[in-house]
């Protein structure tokens, strides 16, 4: 590292180097930043000066920021570029300095070198933008916003195809995107650009796949991280935004194709993977309700459609849809449960083409991919992802939860969700409990659950203020009562069956000294329901049990729709942010804030080791710059 000062007095200095540089030769252009160097310092004409000598001279000092700031107008390019990357420097993890840069105007003139022609400016640029966006203080994020910062960051991302400014760039739309106001600018500029670019021949997945382009592997990019993180922030917007992304030509296609390759490949334990479930359980959000013709297939009865009535003649299991079950979904436990062939089978509408796009979030066939992660991954975000997809999908009234539920129990996916009740994973266990609560809505789905889940879900509930050594939350608690309520209502066997394993103890506790009002309503609701069934009474009472065990300690019974349908949930993915709401209601929708998908910053490359190799200089209050020569 040479530091050159003013050759003012000087023959072929500044000049010479900078017109070099304009000829596009870097050779002579460092060649004439040597002998301008040797010029300025004739005694030293046989050894290089040492920054760290020229240091201790007092005449020379750091740049404050203002004058940083300046030098990316300055005209010679490695003058904007060394600026840029010491301002990427400074702004690591100082969360004042990225207060300052903003407040001296600094980020439009950041934003503008984007688009400036040569790779080393906007790149540097692009990396001080990352390190200024990330972070609580969204002032720096709405800053970029405000001077056309995401237009120009996708612009870049069209124009470079190197892998390192395309890093940077994803990397700053992540951490864009996770301020809320910012998430439809996104989606309006980049949806379709960040699906082109990057999710789709990362992917794998081809539109028009002939014998020259077949579906390829999939790429676990950085890149591809980047941008998958980026769209599940987005993708948690609203309505309006998951109805765009589920339009976006080739999106959905995309994600599931890299899904299937992370499955078969057995790589289900990375960041993009659980990005691209994310992405799908929020699109799952209400897609009964918010996909374009859904009222076309509203159940015209109850929750049942033709060809899951309980008289149908049975028929066998390959004439569900065909195709072999996943070798992953595992049935260990269940092989000598009740046998599946007495519930008959479905009967799918026929299929005049191909489905594609949006249509594919909710066909039966994806159930064996949820059910795939489900078995093989081990990352607690990707199974939470994976179980509420299929939370969602079985929500609604709509002929495709019917399907979906069915096919949950024809693929022997109800044994993988059970065992998931055994997690230490709270969240998991949350989604987990609440998918099967939305399946139990399927009557043969019901008594299923209620003989081999009913243990797993009584294990898991506190004894009054003694939580079980897995210290779940109150919201998962609540879900576990919601789902025993709907496993016990229509049901004596089942209620039963929740006598047996020893429930009315933990449940009396819970009615009486949880501090939660919530946990409180819930078990009050299942006791309630419980001391309904006359039948069951003289075995309460041989265990103990009186009436005033049941009485509830809230205000009467939970209501139920005026449609007389079963309750379900659905969900978006539960990020950083809880909804107090929590479950207790008929319908209830978790859309919550954003993830964990800020883009961790880190300490630029440029800089690396000896932060000094690209830094600026100051000698007798004349700005000066310094340059790596090798």
């Amino acid at each position: 590292m040479e530091l050159l000062m003013e050759p003012s007095r000087t023959r072929g200095g500044y000049e010479e180097a900078l017109m070099s540089q304009v000829d596009g030769d870097p050779t002579s252009f460092f060649q004439a930043m040597s002998r301008a160097q040797m010029l300025q310092f004739p005694h030293k004409r046989c050894s290089m000066v040492s920054l760290d000598s020229i240091r201790k001279d007092p005449r020379w000092r750091d740049p404050n920021l203002r004058e940083v700031i300046t030098m990316l107008s300055h005209p010679m390019d490695p003058v904007k570029s060394n600026a840029a990357a010491y301002l990427q420097h400074l702004c690591y993890e100082n969360d004042h300095m990225k207060q300052d840069v903003r407040q001296l105007k600094g980020v439009p003139v950041l934003v503008g070198l984007l688009d400036h022609p040569k790779a080393e400016v906007h790149r540097k640029a692009c990396g001080a933008l990352r390190n200024i966006s990330y972070g609580k203080d969204h002032h720096n994020k709405v800053a970029i916003k405000n001077c056309d910062g995401i237009p120009a960051l996708v612009r870049l991302l069209r124009k470079s195809s190197n892998m390192e400014v395309r890093e940077l760039v994803t990397g700053t739309l992540w951490n864009l995107s996770s301020h809320e106001p910012l998430k439809m600018m996104i989606i309006n500029h980049g949806l379709q650009t960040l699906t082109d670019e990057v999710i789709i021949p990362h992917s794998g997945w081809r539109r028009d796949p002939t014998e020259h382009s077949r579906p390829q592997e999939t790429e676990w990019t950085t890149v591809f991280k980047n941008t998958s993180g980026c769209l599940r922030n987005v993708s948690s917007d609203g309505a309006e935004a998951r109805q765009r992304l589920r339009e976006c030509e080739g999106l959905v296609d995309a994600l599931l194709h890299a899904l299937q390759s992370a499955v078969a490949h057995k790589e289900t334990d990375n960041k993009s993977v659980e990005n691209c479930v994310c992405i799908l359980r929020n699109l799952s959000y209400h897609v009964h309700k918010e996909v374009p013709g859904a009222e076309r297939f509203q159940e015209p009865v109850a929750n049942q459609v033709p060809g899951l009535g309980g008289n149908q003649k049975k028929k066998k299991e390959a004439d569900c849809f065909g195709g072999k079950k996943p070798k992953a979904v595992c049935t260990t436990g269940w092989r000598n449960g009740p046998s599946d062939k007495k519930y008959g089978t479905l009967a799918l509408p026929k299929r005049t083409e191909p489905m594609k796009g949006l249509e594919l979030l909710y066909q039966p066939e994806v159930v064996r991919l949820y059910l795939s992660l489900l078995t093989c991954s081990q990352n607690h975000n990707t199974l939470e992802a994976a179980a509420g997809a299929l939370q969602n999908l079985a929500a609604g009234h709509w002929a495709w939860s019917s399907y979906i539920r069915a096919t949950v129990r024809k693929e022997k996916g109800l044994p993988v969700l059970v065992e998931l009740l055994r997690s230490d994973g709270d969240k998991v266990v949350r989604a987990v409990a609440i998918a099967l609560r939305n399946l139990a809505i399927d009557r043969r789905n019901k008594d299923l659950i209620g003989s081999y889940a009913m243990r797993d879900l009584v294990s898991n509930l506190p004894c009054g203020q003694q939580r079980p050594a897995k210290n779940l939350e109150g919201d998962t608690v609540v879900a576990i009562l919601n789902t025993i309520h709907e496993i016990i209502s229509d049901s004596p066997e089942n209620a039963r069956g929740l006598i047996q394993g020893h429930a009315i103890q933990k449940l009396v506790a819970i009615n009486k000294t949880s501090q939660s009002g919530r946990e409180t309503k819930a078990a009050s609701h299942v006791l309630q329901t419980v001391w309904a069934y006359k039948d069951l009474r003289n075995s309460l009472y041989k265990g103990g049990w009186n009436k005033s065990h049941f009485k509830s300690t809230t205000s009467g019974m939970p209501k139920k729709p005026k449609s007389g349908k079963s309750g379900y949930d659905d969900i978006t993915l539960p990020l950083m942010e809880k909804n107090q709401d929590g479950y207790s209601t008929v319908e209830q929708g978790d859309r919550v804030g954003d993830g964990p998908g800020h883009m961790m910053e880190r300490e630029p490359l440029q800089v690396s080791n000896n932060v000094q190799s690209a830094l600026l200089y100051v000698r007798s209050g004349v700005l000066q710059w310094g340059l790596t020569f090798n």
